[in-house]
């Protein structure tokens, strides 16, 4: 049954985190699109080198452009959509936006891991040959040296050509198809996924979600029923920099990890920590793994055969995204930073 605190033992939790707050969040500035989260290797921003301690103390600018060399980098844009980097790559930042969101690929490869998009979110990868909207939850790749949009999961549109105006018709490419711009536009065409799953890209990303989907079930085990939280980005520090915290519902990404809100886990349960989520009479969520019910074994897993869906408890009523909302909160992590709009349904199913 689910652990319940006394209620002088809730203000000690309370009194505690807002004393902790502050201590966390001088570590890093508010987050916001174009935050490095996270440099692994040789990069450079303008020039200048990028190290750990760039992570969450840095923001790139309209205009600014940010290189690697052998290295790699991941970057936020709005919330619960992470833009990381490959090796030898070149990526300007053209709008920073939270309704308009613009980056262009000028040399190398990207991955977009997007977790939540609205529908007043334009969302936006340009490259020589064309520019590409990301349009629902999923995995996107892009590679500049040969004009390659692909799809993992989620649906894109894709306008052609160089000169981008509005009466241009764009190519809709949904999941497992992929479309090559460096000629006269064609059909999208089916990919090898099993094997777009071997690059070094793909794999580092892989691992990366994973650290975030750590830290995000640390925090939102944390935030369980503080009325003060507000969803976003929040600072988790070492080696995670920032994750994501949604307004509500439990939302599993392409490679199987899943991103819960505060609220999920107050209305239906909690967290064991080092082990995963245990909901009343529903059954434990491993991170990365996927979902056990009593008595009946896994639960429709997806991705790797990992992560399923998993809707939010009865009754549940689910919180909401606010524009810009404060820093502080309780234990670790600067509050939440550049919230979208008002977020009223379950998880991403």
């Amino acid at each position: 049954m689910p652990m319940r605190m006394t209620k002088s033992k809730a203000l000690l939790v309370l009194t505690l985190a807002a004393l902790c707050a502050p201590a966390f969040g001088q570590s890093a500035n508010p987050a916001s699109p174009g935050t490095v989260n996270y440099v692994e290797g040789q990069a450079s921003l303008e020039g200048q080198a990028l190290s750990s301690g760039s992570v969450g103390n840095t923001d790139m600018q309209p205009g600014q452009v940010i290189a690697t060399a052998n290295g790699k980098v991941e970057i936020l844009l709005t919330p619960g959509i992470f833009l990381r980097l490959g090796e030898n790559s070149t990526l300007e930042m053209v709008s920073t936006d939270l309704t308009h969101t613009e980056v262009r690929l000028q040399r190398g490869r990207a991955n977009v891991e997007v977790n939540q998009i609205y529908k007043q979110n334009t969302i936006l990868i340009d490259f020589a040959n064309g520019q590409t909207q990301l349009l629902k939850n999923g995995l996107y790749a892009f590679d500049a040296n040969d004009s390659t949009v692909r799809v993992f999961d989620g649906k894109a549109a894709v306008y052609p050509g160089h000169d981008l105006q509005s009466n241009i018709k764009p190519i809709e490419v949904k999941g497992g198809r992929q479309l090559v711009l460096n000629g006269e536009p064609t059909k999208p065409q089916r990919f090898d996924k099993d094997q777009a799953k071997t690059t070094d890209l793909y794999k580092w990303s892989s691992l990366r979600s994973a650290y975030l989907g750590d830290a995000n079930i640390d925090l939102a085990s944390q935030y369980a029923g503080y009325g003060s939280f507000r969803p976003g980005w929040y600072w988790a520090g070492g080696p995670f920099g920032y994750t994501w915290l949604p307004g509500n519902g439990l939302y599993w990404n392409t490679f199987g990890y899943g991103f819960y809100s505060p609220y999920y886990l107050y209305g239906g349960g909690f967290v064991y920590p080092g082990r995963g989520f245990y909901g009343s009479g529903r059954g434990y969520v491993y991170p990365g793994r996927g979902y056990v019910r009593p008595g009946s074994g896994y639960v429709r897993p997806g991705g790797h055969g990992h992560g399923p869906v998993a809707r939010p408890p009865s009754g549940s009523q689910g919180g909401h995204a606010y524009p810009g909302g404060g820093r502080g909160g309780p234990m670790r992590g600067g509050g939440a930073s550049h919230g979208g709009g008002a977020s009223r349904g379950g998880g991403h199913r």
